[in-house]
C-alpha cells in the first residue's frame, strides 16, 4: 500500500469560549512534523539536518537549505531529489525523509552544517562566527541598479496576506514572498518555521533556474533574523523587507553586503536600516 502523505493542516475539535457562551466546533492547525534531509554522493549517504516543518514543498525545502548553507551552488549540482523508500523505514515516515542526490560522487565538506544536525523551526547561531563564515564563503556585496518606490513597498504586505491561504485557515504559519521590481508576486511559501518558508522559496527559485535574484524583493511575514537575511544574500536579493523588526546581526549582514534592509513595513510606513539609496520617495 502506498504510504500516506501528511497534510499541511490537521483538523481538531475545540471549545470556543466567548464571554458567557461555550460552543464546540471543528478547527484546523498547521501541521508540524520532522523532515530529515539526507545527502547522497556516490555510495555515501549522510543526514544533514532534521527540521520541524509543515509538510509540502519538501523538495524545495531541501534544495533551498543546501543552497543557503553553501553545500550546492546551482540546480546542476543536484542529480535528483526523492523521498526515502528504504525497506527499513516505516511507511508513515517515508514522506518525512528526503534524499538529495548529488552529481559528484564524493561527499562535500560538511563541517559547517554540524549545528544543523537537529534544528528547530527557529534555530539560531553565534553572531560573530556566522558573519565570518559568510565572508569565508566568498559571498560578494550585492551590486545592482535597482530602484523601488516607497509606494510600491507599501503595497506588498497586503499582497502577501491575501496569498497566505494556509495561514487564513490555521493562523499559525510564517510566509516568505518573492516579488519582481514592479511589485508582482512571483512565488510565496508558508511553513511553521520562518527559515523553512525561506528555504522553500529559495529552493523553488533554484529548481526553476532563476538565480541570481537581482531586481527582486523578498518580504517575510515576521521579523528579519540573521539567517533569513543570509539566505536572501546567497540568492543575490537586493531588497529584503519584513513586517516586523530586524535583529542587530541581520542589520550587520545587510550593511556588510550592500543589501537594502527594510523593517516594520506596514500601514504605509517602514524603516530603512541599510543601503537606503535603492528606495525612492515621491513627494
Amino acid at each position: 500500500m502506498k504510504p500516506t502523505r501528511a497534510k499541511n493542516k490537521t483538523p481538531v475539535q475545540v471549545v470556543r469560549i466567548n464571554k458567557n457562551t461555550q460552543t464546540t466546533r471543528r478547527d484546523f492547525l498547521a501541521t508540524e512534523e520532522p523532515l530529515e534531509i539526507r545527502l547522497v554522493a556516490g555510495k555515501q549517504k549522510q543526514t544533514l539536518a532534521v527540521t520541524m516543518r509543515t509538510p509540502g514543498n519538501d523538495f524545495e525545502l531541501a534544495a533551498g537549505f543546501l543552497l543557503s548553507e553553501g553545500v550546492i551552488n546551482a540546480r546542476e549540482d543536484i542529480s535528483k531529489i526523492t523521498y526515502c523508500v528504504d525497506k527499513d523505514i516505516s511507511e508513515e515516515q517515508r514522506y518525512n525523509i528526503v534524499n538529495v542526490y548529488l552529481r559528484k560522487i564524493e561527499m562535500p565538506e560538511l563541517a559547517s552544517l554540524e549545528r544543523h544536525f537537529y534544528t528547530s523551526s527557529a534555530c539560531g547561531v553565534c553572531g560573530k562566527a556566522s558573519l565570518e563564515h559568510l565572508e569565508n564563503r566568498n559571498l560578494k556585496p550585492i551590486e545592482d541598479s535597482l530602484q523601488v518606490l516607497a509606494q510600491l513597498l507599501y503595497s506588498l504586505p497586503e499582497k502577501l496576506t491575501k496569498s497566505q491561504g494556509l495561514f487564513e485557515i490555521t493562523g499559525g504559519l510564517h510566509a516568505a514572498a518573492l516579488f519582481d521590481k514592479a511589485g508582482n508576486l512571483l512565488a510565496l511559501r508558508e511553513d511553521v518555521g520562518r527559515h523553512n518558508a525561506m528555504d522553500k522559496l529559495l529552493g523553488w527559485v533554484m529548481l526553476e533556474n532563476l538565480l541570481p535574484l537581482s531586481d527582486s524583493i523578498i518580504l517575510v511575514s515576521g521579523r528579519a533574523s540573521f539567517e533569513l537575511v543570509q539566505k536572501a544574500l546567497v540568492a543575490g536579493v537586493p531588497v529584503f523587507c519584513s513586517v516586523s523588526a530586524p535583529s542587530s546581526l541581520a542589520v550587520d549582514v545587510a550593511k556588510r553586503f550592500n543589501m537594502t534592509l527594510v523593517g516594520f513595513l506596514r500601514e504605509e510606513r517602514f524603516n530603512i536600516y541599510t543601503s537606503k539609496t535603492r528606495v525612492r520617495i515621491e513627494n
